[in-house]
């Protein structure tokens, strides 16, 4: 490995955001699911959780949108809600999904510097009933078209991006990132300790 690529991959590593997921709740098309990966890498969220109770696994993701980010992420793949639910509480204080219910919050006042996963809905129906009710709350974006929906991969890259706001402004990319979170991932990106 080169210098180069050394420095690289632990400035990509010392960015990475430990207390921040995304859950994609059975996201039909491969094609989103891989378009969620590239804003989730360009943002330094590394664990991803792919949620499927009502559609098989994927096989694959859709190379041409991810452009490779699938291989720089944690990908974990869940076939059970309660499983994944279990998981995600054990990591993250709360977790949010997108849904245009009465009591949900604007994105732009949720707290997005807590230890926190955002779940997204399939492209037809949104975060299922199940999950809403396993969930801490659910989160808006605030639109003022007609349409009150975005495409799911647009809804998740706006939602980090505000993370990513918030968390820049709190200092958080730019802390001392040797924690055993990201000594595992220098460890599996073939790093070393």
């Amino acid at each position: 490995m080169t210098n180069e690529r050394r420095e690289k991959l632990e400035s990509v590593i010392s960015k990475r955001q430990p207390g921040l997921g995304i859950v994609l709740e059975n996201v039909f098309d491969p094609h989103n699911v891989s378009a969620v990966m590239r804003s989730c890498d360009a943002v330094g969220i590394q664990d991803v959780y792919i949620l499927n109770t009502r559609i098989p696994r994927h096989k694959k993701w859709g190379a041409r949108s991810s452009s490779g980010a699938a291989k720089w992420l944690s990908v974990h793949q869940f076939d059970d809600a309660e499983t994944c639910f279990l998981t995600l509480k054990s990591r993250y204080n709360k977790v949010f999904t997108t849904h245009l219910g009465a009591g949900a919050i604007p994105l732009y006042e949720l707290d997005l510097v807590q230890n926190i996963a955002l779940v997204f809905g399939n492209e037809h129906a949104g975060v299922s009933e199940e999950i809403r009710a396993l969930a801490d709350g659910n989160f808006i974006i605030p639109q003022v078209g007609i349409i009150q929906s975005l495409n799911i991969s647009v809804a998740c890259a706006v939602s980090i991006y505000e993370a990513f706001r918030q968390r820049s402004a709190a200092g958080m990319y730019q802390t001392a990132a040797d924690t055993p979170y990201h000594q595992q991932l220098r460890k599996e990106w073939g790093l070393g300790m």
